[in-house]
């Protein structure tokens, strides 16, 4: 069953008939080892701060974050996965690490994956976790 996903709100673009959809982000980071409790604090603080963060998992040189975004099309979902983890750098504390992967779907196609049996496993249990 897949999670849970925010709804979708209104704002200006919805207005004009330009409707955002949810896009799955999984986003992939690495580089020089850093102490796991650091890095462990540092994901907390982003979930805190990113509020459909729905999991991470980290070691002491890489991570994965998967979430959801809105956005109006998927150009615009993979520019805001692309900066997440340079505009939180320093307000979370996180690692100096570049981003080495990114992959940005609809609702529909992750949707359909899980029911397949051929995508990520649904994010549960919600959190941030060791690899």
């Amino acid at each position: 069953m897949p999670p849970t996903v925010p709804q979708q709100g209104t704002d200006a673009r919805t207005a004009r008939g330009e409707a955002n959809r949810l896009w799955h982000v999984t986003l992939s980071v690495s580089g020089a080892q850093a102490p796991l409790g650091e890095v462990r604090r540092a994901l907390e603080q982003l979930a805190h701060d990113h509020p459909f963060l729905l999991t991470s998992r980290y070691a002491n040189d890489h991570a994965e974050i998967r979430y959801w975004e809105e956005a109006r099309d998927l150009r615009d979902a993979a520019a805001l996965a692309l900066r997440l983890w340079g505009e939180h750098r320093a307000s979370a504390q996180l690692p100096p690490w570049e981003i080495v992967g990114l992959e940005v779907i609809d609702r529909v196609t992750y949707q359909q994956r899980v029911a397949e049996g051929f995508g990520p496993p649904p994010a549960a249990p919600v959190g941030v976790h060791p690899f």
